[in-house]
């Protein structure tokens, strides 16, 4: 139960405009960089077959210009979908771990003498993200959209330099009655190795403890390098899933 709620907060914070409910199936075609806003929740059995879902639901992705993409969970509808979509010569994407942490920070750890935190809006967090990751404008604004619409609440922040504001590392949370989560924690290339994700992650928990939030969760690529740090926050595995692309 508690798996299957915190998915349920997963996919309404990540949720764009650009989606729409076909036969059991939320299809999201936002032309951001997130493959969780761009992809095929597959949440209920729906009645159609399969193929004609799936041709039903190309269209879509064609007639937005994006790749067809599955979100396959241990959730997903209806029962042997993934096994279907492989023989469907569907590629394998995205190895990817949502991990939990049930003991949120009462506070975190100071910051480095000449940095700050500071909150950043939807666009301004966009954009500072987007430009340490190298995102082009249109997934800049597609990532802005997004979380300027968000069903749910959205706060994001940065760790940034007194002087002269240069921007070191992002990160934003999403809170949902008694759930976080973490998203969008980036360092720029040239202050990595210094901790500065760390006392992002320990400014958004211990905020969001002090908000109500009791749950944490995030989710990451299994060979990711970050979930060392995040193991030391606390965060241990809790599910799997990955994606599957048309071919």
């Amino acid at each position: 139960m508690l798996l299957s709620r915190i998915e349920d907060a997963g996919i309404n914070a990540s949720a764009p405009p650009q989606q729409r409910w076909l036969d059991g199936w939320l299809v999201r075609y936002s032309p951001g960089k997130a493959k969780r806003a761009r992809c095929i929740n597959a949440v209920a059995p729906g009645r159609l077959p399969l193929d004609q879902k799936l041709r039903l639901a190309a269209q879509v992705f064609t007639d937005s210009g994006l790749p067809m993409i599955v979100r396959v969970t241990r959730f997903s509808q209806p029962a042997g979908l993934d096994a279907d979509l492989a023989r469907r010569g569907y590629t394998l994407l995205d190895d990817t771990r949502v991990m939990l942490c049930s003991q949120l920070l009462d506070r975190p750890s100071g910051l480095a003498t000449g940095t700050e935190l500071a909150a950043l809006d939807a666009t301004s967090f966009a954009a500072a993200v987007g430009n340490l990751r190298g995102s082009p404008s249109e997934q800049q604004r597609a990532h802005a959209e997004r979380l300027t619409l968000s069903p749910v609440p959205y706060q994001g922040f940065a760790i940034r330099r007194c002087d002269g504001g240069q921007i070191l590392a992002c990160g934003q949370i999403a809170r949902e009655a008694e759930f976080v989560g973490i998203y969008d924690v980036f360092t720029s290339h040239d202050s990595r190795g210094q901790g500065l994700a760390g006392k992002m992650c320990e400014y958004l928990l211990s905020l969001a403890a002090a908000q109500g939030a009791k749950v944490a969760y995030l989710q990451v690529e299994a060979d990711n390098v970050a979930r060392r740090i995040y193991q030391r926050l606390g965060f241990v595995d809790a599910y799997a899933y990955h994606y599957r692309q048309a071919p």
